[in-house]
């Protein structure tokens, strides 16, 4: 797949914590799937824990 704003400049995909993350190496920009940016969201969330 081509970057949308480079346009002739192809995608390279990269895998960080099994999530696929598009990237392009011209413009340096961040391209995600449907529901890439919900998994990342779920697991920045911290619990707090309860305190006695």
């Amino acid at each position: 797949m081509n970057c949308p704003i480079c346009n002739n400049v192809n995608l390279i995909m990269s895998e960080r914590q099994g999530i696929e993350i598009d990237y392009c190496p011209q413009c340096r920009r961040v391209w995600l799937d449907r529901g890439e940016l919900d998994k990342i969201i779920e697991r920045s969330v911290v619990v707090p824990t309860q305190k006695k």
